[in-house]
């Protein structure tokens, strides 16, 4: 057993979209800072980043109905969406910023444009749907943004989903143009491509069985080669654990007070994938219903077409599930070993708190195949089930914690970064929409960890991120600047928009 020991600046634990934002970040505003990245697996975004163990959505807000609720008064409050719109502008900047680099190629490999829809059935939601769609589309950020409760613009709109609707039931749709499909897995694996080239030392089939501090005050890491179990140690002054759903037991051993009273719900998935290429034609789109009542919100039902491996395909789902696993590679005993002294009461107080989630996964999980084609044809009512197989998604964990706002034992729907006092350490925990927001995510853990140096990574920040620091919502004009060469950048403008464009503007100038 060999027990080498190295020293490095920055550790990287987990060689997901976030090691790699973070690393890729970092290594634009410290050229010379030795990065070392540990991953169990063998590749790069093969977890929580894998384009199968995500929804691919670019999340921003467009028809996220859960990012925007009704308040007892009746009006819609739409702060939420604006944050996770602003988020992943940022996200689009950087990725702007790497391909105008040459850091990153082929942007058509990892994003591609498609329409983001909300569709609802029945009277109430309708109402709800155009409450929301007229707060929105007089916002800036959600400008393009149209409503439609007219069968037969629905038909245009969504051919597959209307066929032999029953007509009885009232329905209605918002569709914007400027939404995208992200294909996470490939992103991480380019930017770690990348990374690699650019020195950073990259271990696949590495594991960190332990963290803890050392007496001059850096963080040593104890990793065993998966395939020889021979073991290392690694020091470094900043580390990054960055690895999903096995984040939390490294946050716990790493004994930071920070990472105290904090547990972790596990939450699997799985969609329906069409395997019939003449219906997966008929759909063009990210379609998000409503949510059923006790669901938790990463669960809303949702019909997208998906660009994997320059193919398009059709998902449905997700249907939520439970496995006590953290990670889809993980182990039956994730859940029972992260419950620890300081924080069984918070997840005891969650557990009581949560039973109509609880009893709803276990619903979730106990679904036939038929009972999920019977979802699905909610959605598509002629849908056939030879048409369609299952596929099983990510692991999520959601954060379990004690909030001012919710009291002991609240469930957090999100991603949360736990930083030690000091910046010498930072953990991402959580879950949607997790990936879309990783640029602004990391850049606030550099704000975080690295206070020093910030002024003088600014001006280079702000060269990667031209609205780094400004709100796009109150700066209509870089807003609309930042989302016109984005789009050409990453190869968003279709040439029809590009005409119509054109055609408008001759119009309004005639």
């Amino acid at each position: 057993m060999s027990n080498r020991q190295t020293k490095t600046d920055v550790i990287l634990i987990g060689a997901g979209i976030m090691s790699a934002t973070l690393g890729s970040l970092l290594k634009e505003l410290v050229p010379d800072w030795e990065i070392t990245v540990f991953e169990r697996l063998a590749n790069a975004g093969e977890e929580s980043s894998n384009e199968w163990n995500n929804a691919g959505t670019g999340h921003s807000s467009l028809c996220e109905l859960n990012y925007t609720v009704e308040q007892p008064d009746g009006s819609i409050d739409i702060s939420k969406a604006i944050k996770v719109n602003e988020e992943y502008q940022v996200s689009k900047q950087f990725w702007s910023y790497l391909i105008n680099s040459k850091l990153i190629n082929n942007p058509q490999d990892f994003i591609m444009p498609l329409p983001h829809m909300s569709m609802v059935q029945g009277e109430q939601n309708v109402e709800f749907l155009k409450k929301r769609f007229e707060t929105l589309s007089n916002n800036p950020l959600f400008k393009g943004m149209e409503f439609s409760d007219n069968p037969e613009k629905l038909m245009e709109w969504i051919p597959l989903i209307m066929q032999d609707r029953p007509s009885n039931e009232p329905i209605a749709a918002t569709k914007i143009d400027s939404g995208t499909d992200v294909n996470f897995g490939a992103l991480t694996r380019m930017m770690f491509d990348h990374l690699k080239n650019n020195n950073v030392d990259i271990q696949y089939k590495h594991s960190v069985d332990n963290i803890k501090r050392t007496s001059d005050g850096s963080w040593e890491v104890k990793v065993r080669n998966v395939d020889d179990g021979s073991v290392e140690r690694h020091t470094a002054k900043f580390v990054f654990i960055g690895c999903g759903g096995g984040s939390l037991h490294l946050l716990q051993k790493s004994g930071i007070p920070e990472g105290k009273h904090i547990g972790g719900f596990p939450v699997s998935g799985v969609f329906m994938v069409c395997n019939n290429p003449e219906v997966v034609a008929q759909h063009h789109a990210k379609v998000y219903g409503k949510a059923a009542v006790g669901a938790p919100p990463m669960s809303v039902p949702h019909l997208d077409t998906r660009f994997i491996d320059n193919k398009k395909s059709l998902l449905f789902g997700p249907f939520a599930g439970f496995s006590p696993k953290f990670l889809k590679t993980g182990s039956m005993f994730d859940l029972i070993t992260s419950v620890k002294p300081n924080n069984v009461l918070t997840m005891l107080a969650a557990g009581a708190k949560e039973m109509s989630l609880t009893k709803y996964l276990i619903q979730q999980v106990m679904l036939s195949k038929e009972q999920r084609m019977e979802e699905l044809q909610e959605f598509i009512p002629n849908a056939k089930i030879e048409d369609w197989d299952l596929v099983v998604a990510g692991q999520r964990v959601q954060v379990i914690k004690d909030t001012a706002k919710g009291g002991k034992g609240t469930l957090q729907f999100g991603t949360e970064v736990i930083t030690a006092a000091d910046g010498s350490i930072a953990a991402l925990l959580g879950a949607s929409p997790g990936a879309s927001t990783a640029v602004f995510v990391m850049l606030e853990l550099i704000n975080k960890c690295f206070p020093q140096h910030i002024k003088e990574w600014e001006p280079k920040i702000k060269e990667m991120i031209p609205s780094y620091g400004v709100s796009l919502l109150k700066n209509p004009e870089l807003l609309h600047e930042i989302e016109t060469s984005t789009a050409r950048t990453l190869g968003l403008v279709g040439k029809e928009q590009e005409d119509s464009k054109s055609k408008n503007r001759m119009l309004v100038e005639a």
